[in-house]
């Protein structure tokens, strides 16, 4: 068995399918997203019926709640929310569902994201979409800071963490800096797996898919 993460995908639904082809994702693996399945790309509402379709054929497949799931239900009822999500992607969204207001998304898809949990531990693994927050006892317990923290690296209490390593998205990297914190993962012990699918910028534009027990990345360029 194979246990796979994946982040960040943005309604990269070609990107993400070539990518589960070419790790050649089975019902014997394990597949962990942590979280941003919608917004910026072409097709988020697919995205999340190709998780389902997944899910429903019996494959693994584990789901992490990302700030975007997030913002995207604080905008129903709330202007400015609303605003704020239009602005870092939304009107995608709404162009996948061919609806015109946050509001008019199928309940079924809001019951979901609202449904989805913060964290995994998986092994010597803690999974989140963004980061921890280690200024309280237990960072586990910190649900926004799960979805929204960045630059918190030099705060990791070691301590806490013991042997186990963070993995996480929310903040794009390019991917030589990726390999960077790759090749000091067991120093370090944080793993920031976003390589920006939807960016078409130097060093960004792939999705990342990092394996978990045997420690290998397998990459996939944006496909449009």
């Amino acid at each position: 068995m194979k246990k796979y993460c994946i982040t960040d995908i943005h309604g990269c639904l070609k990107t993400f399918k070539s990518l589960l082809e070419k790790i050649e994702f089975s019902l014997n693996d394990e597949l962990y997203l942590l979280g941003d399945y919608i917004d910026r790309g072409p097709d988020s509402k697919g995205v999340i019926d190709y998780i389902w379709q997944l899910q429903k054929e019996g494959y693994a497949v584990n789901c992490l709640k990302g700030n975007h799931e997030s913002q995207l239900l604080k905008s129903i009822g709330n202007k400015d929310d609303e605003a704020a999500w239009l602005y870092w992607g939304g009107k995608q969204t709404l162009r996948s569902f061919s609806v015109q207001s946050v509001d008019l998304i199928d309940e079924k898809y809001l019951q979901w994201f609202d449904s989805l949990a913060y964290s995994f531990e998986v092994d010597e693994y803690i999974l989140v979409h963004a980061g921890l927050n280690f200024e309280i006892e237990n960072p586990l317990e910190d649900n926004y800071a799960m979805m929204w923290a960045r630059g918190y690296y030099e705060s990791i209490n070691y301590k806490w963490l013991g042997e186990r390593v963070i993995i996480h998205g929310h903040t794009p990297l390019t991917k030589s800096v990726i390999e960077e914190q790759f090749a000091n993962l067991s120093n370090n012990k944080y793993f920031d797996i976003d390589n920006g699918c939807v960016y078409k910028r130097d060093g960004l534009g792939s999705l990342c898919c990092f394996e978990l027990k045997e420690r290998k990345m397998t990459w996939q360029s944006f496909c449009s």
